[in-house]
Parts: structure tokens; C-alpha cells; sequence
């Protein structure tokens, strides 16, 4: 029979733990040591954090965090150049479609008689690209060429010049130009402007000729009273006929940075400078400047040819070639 201690013991062990239970608190049942050596392992498996680096590994880590800067940043430019090129083209498109359609329009207008010109107080700023009419003379002395320029004929290439003249009013003529103006005759071939300097150089040993004729003739005052020749009045030598040009009105060309610089003392022209050709002609900076584009050329004296209109309604680069251009970048 046990004791009566041990069942009170027993009895009070019994109604402790039927009081936690009514009172909801949870007992913790005892650990076996698998369930416990378990867990420690489960702890251990845990990725610890990393020391902090000093010295040399912190200093390699930063390096390695600038160079993916950097390739990031070297990725990023091409890209961002070949959207700024893109755009541009597309601006430029723009430009040259409104251009050309300005160029059009002018061209289309009625021609303008140059003699008209001042009475109808015109800006001569104003006047690119629109037709004139203008009558009067070429003063040929005075014609200068800018080139090289080529021609293609036929599919052959031939290096010329654009020859450009002083266009002057024929004396007592109302209807001829009032004053003169620079025309752009068109374009001769390479013979012209060397058959022009030849002429323009002087005559050497002009004394040798006089002393061969008085070895020739033997001094004779006969001789002397018969060659003379007789002298021409100014009625006599102005009496050409007067041109009739057809032009468009332009402004001076914009060279690009591999054109070299004009040099009118050597008589090198290699662009338009309508002031700088004006003041090698004796006239005016402001003088107008017109391009022939007459199509009625001579079968027999073809040179000067005359620029084509269609040429003026042309870029180098057209709206065309900028949206491939743009498709490209």
C-alpha cells in the first residue's frame, strides 16, 4: 500500500497540471538529445555575414565598382550619339524640304526686268533666285574663271570653269542695263582660261619688233606715212549689238573647309565671292550677280554652257538621303 504522502503528492502533481491546461498555458515537453544535437547542426548551416574588408580586398572591391561605372557609361555614348546624329538628320530634312520648295516657288514667278528693278524699290537681299532679263555687253577683257569645275558629257568627265563677265550698259541704249552687274556665263572648257592668261600677259621685247621693221623696211618715211593705221572713233568701236541674258539672281558661294582661299592677284578663283570679284572688276561690292540660264545655246559656238534650272532645285545632299542617313544611325 503506498504511503499517504505519496498520494497527496501524487494528487496535488495531477491538479497543478490540470490548472495549466484550463488556463491555456502550453507545456514544453523535455528535449530528447537527437532533437537537440538537430537543431544545433540546423544552426551551424546558417550563411554567416562576411567580415569587413580591410586593406587590399576593400580597395579591390571599389575598383571593380568603377570599372562597371565605366563600362556602363562607354556602352551609354554610342548610343546616345547615334540618337543626336538621327535627330539632326531630321531637322536637316526638314530644312532642305522647305528650301527647296522656297527655290521652286521663286523660280516660278514672272522675270524681272533689271531695269525695273530700282523703280520698284527691290531689296537686292530679297531677289535670290528669282529670273531677271537684262540687256547690254560683255566687257571680256575683265571676264575671270573659278574653277575647276567638272563637266560629265557622255559619261566622260571634263575639268572646265565657270567664266563670269562684267555685264556693262551699251551707250544711248534705254533699254540696256543702267548699270553694271556681274553674269555667270556658264561653263567653258579648260583651253579658254589658259587662251585668256596667254593673252593677258604682256608682249616681250617690244623694241626688237620696231628695230626688225626699220632693218626691213630701211627707215623709210614712206613706209612710216603708209602703215599707219587709221584711228577708230568711239562712235566706231561700241558698235556691238547688244545681248539679251536671262538669269537667275544668286549670292556668293559658301566653301567648305577643304576650298582654298581666292587669290586675285594670281587670278586663282576658286568660289564665288561676289564682293571680292566685284572689286577685281572696278565695281561695286553690292553689284548684282546673276547666272545665265539661257537654253538656246549655239550648235556651232556651244561654250559658254548656261547652267540648267533644274540644278538649282538640286543638293548635293538631298531630303532623301538625310531620312537614310537617319535610318542608318
Amino acid at each position: 500500500m503506498p504511503s499517504r504522502s505519496r498520494l497527496l503528492s501524487d494528487s496535488l502533481l495531477s491538479a497543478m497540471a490540470a490548472l495549466k491546461l484550463s488556463r491555456g498555458i502550453p507545456t514544453i515537453p523535455k528535449c530528447t538529445p537527437v532533437f537537440s544535437s538537430f537543431l544545433t547542426s540546423e544552426r551551424n548551416l546558417q550563411p554567416q555575414p562576411p567580415p569587413p574588408l580591410i586593406g587590399e580586398a576593400a580597395v579591390a572591391s571599389q575598383t571593380e565598382e568603377e570599372r562597371g561605372r565605366w563600362s556602363k557609361l562607354l556602352l551609354f555614348i554610342p548610343g546616345a550619339i547615334s540618337f543626336g546624329l538621327g535627330t539632326w538628320q531630321i531637322f536637316r530634312r526638314q530644312e532642305k524640304i522647305k528650301m527647296l520648295d522656297y527655290r521652286k516657288k521663286r523660280l516660278d514667278m514672272e522675270p524681272i526686268r533689271w531695269n525695273e528693278i530700282g523703280s520698284l524699290g527691290h531689296n537686292m537681299d530679297s531677289l535670290e533666285f528669282r529670273k531677271v532679263i537684262c540687256e547690254g555687253m560683255y566687257d571680256e577683257g575683265k571676264s575671270l574663271f573659278v574653277g575647276p569645275r567638272s563637266r560629265s558629257i557622255s559619261g566622260v568627265t571634263e575639268n572646265g570653269y565657270y567664266v563670269i563677265s562684267p555685264f556693262i550698259p551699251k551707250a544711248g541704249d534705254s533699254d540696256s542695263v543702267q548699270r553694271p552687274i556681274l553674269v555667270n556665263r556658264g561653263w567653258v572648257p579648260r583651253s579658254w582660261r589658259n587662251r585668256s592668261l596667254k593673252d593677258s600677259r604682256p608682249s616681250k621685247k617690244p623694241s626688237d619688233s620696231k628695230t626688225t621693221d626699220l632693218q626691213v623696211n630701211g627707215g623709210s618715211i614712206w613706209w612710216k606715212f603708209w602703215s599707219r593705221k587709221p584711228k577708230l572713233s568711239k562712235d566706231t568701236e561700241h558698235t556691238e549689238i547688244p545681248v539679251k541674258v536671262a538669269g537667275v539672281v544668286r549670292g556668293s558661294e559658301k566653301p567648305s573647309i577643304f576650298v582654298p582661299e581666292n587669290d586675285p592677284k594670281s587670278g586663282q578663283w576658286f568660289y564665288v565671292d561676289i564682293p571680292m570679284i566685284a572689286q577685281a572688276c572696278g565695281l561695286p561690292d553690292d553689284t548684282l550677280y546673276i547666272e545665265d540660264i539661257n537654253e538656246n545655246a549655239s550648235a556651232t559656238d556651244p561654250y559658254p554652257v548656261p547652267k540648267d534650272v533644274n540644278t538649282l532645285i538640286r543638293y548635293s545632299v538631298m531630303p532623301q538621303d538625310h531620312l537614310n542617313y537617319t535610318l542608318t544611325w
